[in-house]
């Protein structure tokens, strides 16, 4: 698994500063204590607020001090205001609230990176046959249109340079260029004309140079598989025939400032409705990473696009 002892490595290297909101959860001590134990990470408790908190919030993300104080109070938030003001590199959340929460958090207080205007996730899947390829979305956005698959596509391909070193995307559809037609279809269709990538193209012809010949769409190559909706995860897993034998790191979010990894210990599933899916089962302790939030290159002062709520700003939710 030439990925994750690479990414093992770099963070030996790193040894970034990292805040545990959940701290207090007996897992999430666990993982604190074997991840410093194996030098991955510094752990930093979580900070008390504080007037410079508030300040880096309201300077970095153009908040006004009084929403930057109610923030401040509730411990996601807090961290993620530590990794805004420098304070941390990196926050872990997860354990005991909800996926939802943790994207909210960082989506306000830290923000997404430059070009990507909607968090998402991705699986990166390593395969006994010795390739390593990155699935997205697979935990985040239900049911994205044009707009958020292309968004998608562009973290995702990020993400996969930076751990795979190469990104060749393939948009997935249960049609190949020209063959079908219908609004996943035409969704699909719109986000590979506006990123360049290709699709609509099928996963055997995505992954199978033969096939992808015959049908005349890409080299069959692709080692980035971008789904059209959240239930099409549920075939994830048979998107790559004759591949044998599997594991995934899954899922990694993707599209903040930079991405890094945040995980959600085994066990503590937890569901949302609305437009954006639900986590997972994944855990930090078994090496399953979930999701992310870091400081970001760059702050901007306008509010996140991703909302809790239809029509309207996002809004911090009790947590």
């Amino acid at each position: 698994m030439a990925l994750l002892d690479e990414a093992f490595e770099r963070a030996r290297k790193r040894c970034p500063r990292v805040v545990f909101p959940e701290a207090g959860d007996a897992r999430v001590a666990e993982a604190i204590r074997r991840l410093a134990g194996d030098g991955l990470c510094r752990p930093v408790p979580l900070a008390e607020p504080s007037a410079s908190l508030v300040a880096a919030l309201a300077e970095a993300r153009g908040m006004k001090e009084g929403i930057a104080r109610r923030l401040i109070a509730r411990p996601l938030y807090r961290a993620a205001a530590m990794v805004t003001a420098g304070e941390a590199e990196m926050m872990v959340a997860g354990a005991d609230a909800p996926t939802r929460r943790v994207i909210e958090a960082a989506a306000m207080v830290i923000g997404l990176t430059e070009g990507v205007t909607t968090p998402s996730s991705f699986f990166a899947m390593l395969f006994a046959d010795g390739r390593e390829m990155i699935f997205a979305d697979c935990a985040v956005n239900v049911a994205p249109d044009a707009a958020a698959l292309a968004s998608i596509a562009r973290a995702s391909e990020r993400s996969a340079r930076a751990l795979l070193g190469t990104a060749r995307v393939a948009m997935l559809s249960f049609s190949t260029g020209q063959s079908g037609s219908g609004d996943s279809v035409e969704r699909v269709r719109a986000a590979a004309d506006a990123t360049g990538f290709t699709g609509p193209v099928q996963a055997d012809a995505a992954v199978n140079a033969a096939i992808a010949e015959r049908k005349g769409m890409g080299r069959g190559d692709s080692n980035v598989l971008i789904f059209p909706s959240l239930g099409c995860r549920q075939h994830r897993l048979q998107a790559v025939p004759g591949a044998g034998r599997r594991a995934g790191a899954r899922p990694v979010s993707s599209g903040f400032s930079p991405a890094r990894l945040r995980s959600q210990p085994r066990g503590q599933r937890r569901r949302y409705r609305g437009r954006h899916g639900g986590g997972g089962d994944a855990g930090l302790i078994r090496l399953r990473p979930v999701a992310a939030a870091c400081r970001p290159d760059r702050c901007r002062p306008p509010p996140p696009a991703w909302s809790s709520r239809r029509g309207g700003r996002a809004r911090p939710a009790p947590d």
